[in-house]
């Protein structure tokens, strides 16, 4: 008798733990204006995105999520599908490309005479009550002047789940990327 319980123990364990091996993979989505653009650039100004920075707890494979006010978790099965920092700043490239006419946006030194933006960000994630919280500040080089700004939105999830989080984190992303445009484009 406890041959046979040890033997159903086994295997309920092997069950449990085989079915918890369903990873997902997210990569955000290229907003509807910048998506299928893939004419040449060009403009006599200048900028290079030189980085998008991140927090080690937002830095590695998992989705985080905020579970109370202070209690944060990492996903395991939630992943992201290649580096956030990079996936924020080449959406960030194209959505100021296409929003900055006029404008060379890249990841990459243009030359010497160049406008430098860095970013860093301090929230990306979802969190309890629904929302995604998008945070953080960006500092801009404008010929030798600096321009620095915070930022801190929160949306709204319409549903429930990682795939509509990461919909909305793109969206508010998305967002700030119009903002700093705003920003750039009353620049001298």
């Amino acid at each position: 008798m406890k041959h046979w319980l040890l033997i159903v123990g086994a295997v309920v364990l092997t069950a449990c733990s085989s079915g918890s091996d369903n990873k997902s993979y997210y990569q955000l989505p290229m907003s509807a204006q910048t998506g299928g653009q893939t004419t040449a650039t060009q403009g006599n100004r200048l900028l290079w995105v030189e980085q998008v920075s991140v927090p080690d707890s937002l830095a590695g494979n998992g989705v985080v999520y905020q579970t109370s006010d202070v209690q944060y978790v990492i996903a395991n099965n939630n992943l992201w599908a290649s580096p956030l920092d990079q996936q924020l700043r080449n959406s960030l490239v194209a959505n100021l490309s296409s929003q900055l006419p006029g404008w060379v946006v890249a990841s990459q030194p243009l030359g010497s005479e160049q406008d430098t933006l860095n970013v860093n960000v301090t929230g990306f994630h979802g969190r309890y009550d629904g929302r995604v919280v998008i945070s953080g500040e960006w500092l801009l080089n404008h010929q030798g002047q600096l321009i620095k700004r915070p930022f801190h939105l929160e949306l709204k999830q319409q549903q429930d789940g990682y795939d509509e989080m990461v919909k909305m984190l793109a969206q508010g992303w998305a967002q700030e990327s119009a903002s700093i445009a705003k920003e750039i484009s009353r620049m001298p």
